[in-house]
């Protein structure tokens, strides 16, 4: 089963957008304080700068450093308020991702961030999924795959590749998603450092 579509980029329509620029700034901020508070052993001020901020919502933080995935870590399902998600988040990606070394004082000033904030996660079936608007989970046998809407983006891929490469991520053959995964998805609002 083909379900070709080409990439596109959607990320930044305007039905997506939640937060205002200062919203957005302050999250960026906030980001970028929770790192540099956990290298200099110091507690983070947590205090939301409005009750919109304060809704839980889950959220990723994506560090790059000098164009390279530095780290990225975050919550599917809101546990907790934006605000704190997005610093728990920034904090993980920089300290616990597996994948990488922790980030040191030096590289945390050169760190580019990017938020992603998601909506709600959904059933969703395989020819519903649009490149770059949506992001993607795969569940199957207790397995899990989350990719977010830019992966597919930044790498060029079609809708049978991301479903691929979703599956792969979760541990699971490429075709898992043919052959009774589940299929999740979700939109972000996706802002960063410039």
């Amino acid at each position: 089963m083909s379900l070709q579509s080409e990439p596109s980029r959607v990320l930044d329509s305007p039905e997506l957008c939640e937060y205002s620029a200062e919203e957005r700034r302050w999250l960026l901020r906030l980001a970028h304080d929770a790192i540099q508070a956990e290298l200099d052993n110091c507690k983070l001020d947590l205090t939301p700068p409005n009750p919109h901020l304060a809704q839980p919502r889950g959220a990723f933080t994506t560090l790059h450093l000098h164009d390279r995935l530095r780290g990225c870590i975050g919550y599917i399902f809101p546990t907790d308020s934006l605000y704190k998600t997005v610093a728990e988040s920034a904090r993980a990606a920089a300290f616990d991702d597996p994948r990488f070394e922790p980030v040191s004082a030096s590289e945390a000033a050169e760190l580019k961030l990017e938020i992603s904030v998601l909506s709600p996660p959904h059933p969703i079936h395989a020819d519903e999924i649009v490149v770059g608007r949506h992001g993607l989970i795969v569940i199957f046998g207790g397995r899990r795959g989350l990719l977010l809407p830019q992966v597919p983006v930044e790498w060029g891929w079609d809708r049978d590749t991301f479903l691929a490469q979703t599956c792969l991520k979760a541990g699971l053959p490429p075709d898992a998603w043919q052959h009774g995964a589940e299929l999740q998805g979700f939109t972000a609002e996706i802002f960063g450092d410039e």
